[in-house]
């Protein structure tokens, strides 16, 4: 599903917000409300401040390393710069690769999206690849003549064109209804006289259609909490662009970056030595929020505190903006597992896999040098124990990752709501929930902002687990994982399970239905467990 990102206001765009708010949290939202207390601060963050008050005051850490694989990280923001890995087995600028490891001055990580040519920003879908590259082997195929040796991957050639057509009606959809929505909205306030209106301005507004009745009562309710420019720029016109984007990219059959960017030979998954030294990217949006949730500095006065307190962070950038490929993937495992990196943040996932295999092989591989691996469940709030998720720590030949944890989102309010409404769940597939709610962290620029997302919620476990294995260096992966799970804060109430895309049905099921746990990480309990575990 690519990198997840805002998706739910998107969502709310299509709409046409008659839902109040956009996704938009419906909370007076806290910077850091994720480290915070339940009964202390009424808000189900996961009591990461608490712990360092009563747990760890006074004690030593060691250094953990932490591996980012994503679309790239600033490397240079006010409040990541002092937790960012340096490879000091590496010398800038000189062109050689003076550690041996593959890599030519990799000094803050590596990037398999690109080449001396140039980096990769937008992908197409694994579905639109998949479709690209089975369509003339299936083209006069039937169900009656298919071979049975190639039965499988008709099958999913088959589920790939249905999403497609699928999806790509959506994106048009999208396209015309935002564009429409603009349009109106435009012509109101052009007749508005004010090229920034406010408030007030609205709310004097005489109607003239029902559209117009409509997004009136709609811009009311946001300009109680944002200013028009704002509004306009994050639903209005990032709505635009992310559905062309789409249609321009991830759902377009001819669209394919890799020979030029990146040159490798995509069809031989054990090449390792592709890509450049350029860990931020043309967007390092995602990759940075990311980061500052696991590790932003806590001593600096600036902006935010991440959960953990002794962490360097390393840039593998390899997710895109549309699909991560399985190669780039299993390579950033190696790479990150390689260098030192003893939890990995996997904010990423899709619904089909070029080549699970190599990604199973470096799993195996991180699994073997003792590293945890934490994945981001995902935002279409479906229940992956029925819907295929990729990568996953199910084995293509049998078995289970060990160290593999997958996080669901959740909201600041224990009540219904707890559930973040975007988030996908599963009893058996789904671990442990975390907060991902309107979180406020770094993005480039030294600047800060507030996303909604999976994406969100599996770095806050990292930074959890990066705590533990700084303070209690000698558990094993396997170990911190079992103390993240047995150390949950058990929900013992129903929640609200969206039933459609507008949020106007829902369904109320047991949060114990909806992972493994039945509970939110929470840090308090997990260190308290730590010091004690055998």
């Amino acid at each position: 599903m690519n990198r997840v990102k805002n998706k739910i206001a998107l969502r709310g765009i299509l709409s046409f917000i008659f839902i109040a708010c956009l996704g938009l949290s419906s909370f007076a939202q806290k910077a850091n409300w994720q480290n915070l207390d339940l009964k202390t601060d009424t808000v189900f963050g996961i009591s990461t401040e608490k712990a360092y008050a009563e747990l760890l005051k006074g004690k030593k850490s060691t250094p953990v390393l932490v591996g980012v694989l994503d679309g790239g990280v600033d490397v240079n923001h006010e409040d990541l710069k002092s937790v960012i890995w340096l490879n000091k087995k590496e010398k800038p600028g000189n062109g050689k690769d003076d550690d041996k490891n593959g890599y030519v001055d990799d000094i803050h990580g590596w990037n398999f999206l690109g080449s001396a040519k140039g980096s990769v920003n937008h992908e197409a879908l694994e579905l639109t690849r998949i479709l690209r590259r089975d369509k003339d082997r299936f083209a006069n195929v039937t169900a009656a003549t298919v071979k049975p040796a190639d039965s499988a991957d008709y099958t999913q050639y088959l589920r790939a064109q249905a999403d497609f057509d699928k999806q790509t009606a959506e994106a048009k959809n999208a396209v015309e209804n935002i564009g429409g929505l603009k349009n109106v909205l435009d012509a109101m306030v052009k007749k508005m006289g004010k090229e920034k209106p406010e408030l007030v301005d609205f709310q004097n507004y005489k109607t003239e259609t029902d559209l117009e009745e409509r997004l009136k009562k709609i811009m009311v309710s946001q300009l109680q909490h944002s200013t028009y420019e704002n509004f306009y720029e994050s639903q209005i016109v990032k709505g635009l662009d992310h559905y062309n984007d789409q249609l321009k990219y991830n759902l377009n059959l001819d669209f394919d970056p890799r020979p030029e960017l990146v040159g490798d030979n995509y069809a031989d998954d054990q090449q390792r030595d592709y890509g450049n030294n350029d860990v931020t990217g043309p967007d390092a949006s995602h990759g940075t929020h990311v980061s500052g949730i696991i590790a932003a500095d806590r001593t600096n006065n600036l902006g935010i505190k991440g959960v953990a307190d002794n962490v360097m962070i390393m840039s593998v950038r390899s997710v895109p903006d549309g699909d991560e490929r399985d190669k780039d993937v299993a390579n950033a495992i190696r790479y990150a597992v390689a260098n030192g990196a003893k939890v990995l943040n996997m904010s990423f996932g899709k619904a089909y896999s070029w080549d699970k295999k190599a990604v199973d092989e470096a799993v195996k591989y991180a699994m073997s040098k003792d590293v945890l691996l934490v994945q981001a469940a995902g935002n279409d709030n479906q229940n992956i124990d029925q819907s295929k998720n990729f990568p996953n720590r199910q084995y293509l030949d049998g078995g289970v990752a060990s160290s593999y944890i997958v996080v669901g989102a959740s909201g600041p309010t224990d009540d219904k709501t707890l559930k973040a409404s975007f988030s996908n769940y599963g009893k058996t597939a789904v671990d442990v929930f975390a907060p991902g709610v309107q979180i406020y962290s770094t993005v480039p620029g030294s600047k800060y902002e507030a996303y909604d997302g999976t994406s969100m919620a599996s770095p806050v476990v990292v930074g959890l687990a990066a705590l533990i294995r700084s303070y209690y260096p000698k558990l094993t992966a396997v170990q911190v994982k079992e103390i993240i799970l047995k150390s949950v804060v058990k929900v013992n109430h129903n929640v609200d399970v969206e039933l459609d895309e507008e949020g106007t049905n829902s369904k109320s099921v047991p949060f114990a239905d909806l992972c493994v746990t039945g509970g939110i990480v929470n840090a308090y309990n997990a260190l308290k467990m730590a010091a004690e575990y055998k």
